[in-house]
């Protein structure tokens, strides 16, 4: 037996070491998700998280709004950097993140408590190699990924410095980003809420003041929105390390034997899932690169738009782990009925929201481009956007919620498809523009396309997928 293995006796049986009190907590919290209403449990989940989401997001537009009076080029760095660290965060968070949540969530609907917090602390190692990674990766070929997506000269320059600077502080974001997914796997959905408003509060106060000069503080530019960033994770994280490893925790952090099994479990839906993650970004990414073949004001119009998009992402994350949790918990207790009923519930709930927002953009997109620029380049770029992509945002959430109910249920096969489908309509669409000199109008619509055709493979993979325990 090697150091990283335990008796399998050990590893899938409940080791009653707890005390008492830890275990109620746990054991309550189980059983609201066993047991509670279907819609309610899922809102009682996903609020907390949408509401502190929204207010990161908040803070990245208060971030673009602070940046976009440097200039154009700052805006347009700004907006090249958003799909590279977009990648990292839909890798930890929708990635591996959905992995942590799915394999604790799994382990406590079967009653193994402490085989939860194990996977927890594996989860703090998987968090700083892949955070190691992802700082070493983006800061080696980043210069040449933002040349790509259309940087030149002064918007160039300012891109590499705010990228170096968020991605030397990747192992802290990560090591944050999964714990926070072990917390929601549990069921406890607050902690990471109110861990993430505390950084929000802290970002909106930060941020522009070492962009702008304030408090005394120097005027950094683009550098300061990223140093402002990576000084509220840390403060976020050294908050979180020290509520899980109190007695008010219902999975509490502590360390534990390195066992291949419990990486197994959070790396067989993770790694899928990030293949899942990184089709998104590519997509963005993609697209970005189609607007920046019409230059600096076509990124920044994109770039603006797309912000409304990431508006999209706490509803869908919040409402999708959610799903995630109580379809996990549901198949980890046996129960295959209520673990369905869970995802298309939330599915239709979550796109009937979506789909309004998405039709008010499509008809008044000023409504949400004026408040940046009344730049007549930069808006037509955006309501061209809105246009094609506004009425299918519906069909977005339909993607997104099967997504995580796949990653609670350990079958990602089918989600990973679909964003296959969708990456390859994106690429189509900046094949469009660079190769066949397309305007950007018809590839905003083969996106649109693309994300017709992977929701409908999302829901024929929902429909035939066997869901097991």
């Amino acid at each position: 037996m090697t150091p990283f293995q335990t008796p399998t006796s050990e590893r899938l049986t409940t080791v009653t070491t707890h005390s008492p009190v830890h275990s109620d907590k746990a054991i309550r919290s189980t059983n609201r998700l066993l047991h509670g209403p279907i819609l309610s449990t899922l809102v009682r989940l996903a609020l907390p998280t949408v509401a502190v989401l929204l207010m990161t997001t908040v803070l990245g537009i208060a971030e673009t709004y602070f940046v976009s009076t440097l200039g154009a080029d700052a805006i347009a760095a700004a907006s090249m950097v958003v799909p590279v660290m977009l990648t990292m965060t839909m890798v930890a968070n929708g990635g591996i993140g959905g992995g942590v949540s799915s394999a604790i969530a799994r382990a406590r609907g079967a009653g193994r408590y402490d085989e939860a917090e194990s996977i927890a602390w594996h989860a703090v190692v998987i968090a700083t190699v892949a955070g190691a990674l992802f700082s070493f990766t983006a800061i080696a070929i980043g210069p040449a990924i933002y040349r790509y997506l259309g940087g030149v000269e002064q918007s160039l320059r300012q891109a590499i410095l705010y990228s170096n600077i968020l991605f030397a502080g990747a192992i802290p974001y990560w090591m944050l980003a999964l714990l926070q997914s072990a917390l929601r796997g549990s069921g406890n959905v607050k902690t990471p809420a109110l861990m993430i408003l505390g950084s929000v509060v802290a970002g909106l106060i930060l941020s522009p003041a070492l962009i702008s000069g304030k408090f005394g503080l120097p005027a950094l530019g683009v550098a300061g929105a990223g140093i402002a960033q990576v000084i509220c994770n840390v403060g976020a994280l050294a908050a979180e390390i020290a509520y899980m490893r109190s007695k008010r925790a219902t999975l509490q952090l502590r360390r534990y034997p390195l066992n291949r099994a419990h990486f197994r479990a959070i790396l067989a839906v993770g790694f899928p899932s990030t293949t899942n993650a990184l089709m998104t970004t590519f997509s963005i990414s993609a697209v970005t690169a189609a607007a920046g073949a019409f230059g600096v004001s076509a990124i920044a119009g994109y770039g603006i738009a797309s912000r409304l998009d990431m508006l999209l992402i706490p509803v869908m994350f919040g409402f999708g782990t959610a799903a995630l949790v109580m379809v996990g918990t549901s198949l980890g207790a046996g129960n295959v009925a209520r673990a369905r009923r869970a995802a298309l519930l939330n599915a239709i709930f979550v796109a009937i929201m979506l789909e309004g927002l998405g039709l008010l953009m499509a008809f008044v997109p000023r409504l949400w481009i004026n408040l940046f620029t009344q730049d007549p380049a930069i808006v037509e770029v955006g309501a061209n956007y809105f246009r094609m992509v506004g009425p299918v945002y519906g069909l977005i959430a339909v993607i997104s919620e099967l997504y995580f109910a796949g990653q609670g249920a350990g079958r990602v096969g089918w989600p990973m498809m679909a964003a296959i489908a969708r990456f390859s309509f994106a690429l189509a669409a900046s094949v469009a523009v660079t190769v066949w000199h397309m305007n950007l109008e018809a590839a905003f619509a083969i996106v649109s396309a693309g994300i017709i055709v992977a929701a409908m493979i999302s829901v024929w993979g929902f429909r035939r997928a066997r869901w097991g325990t």
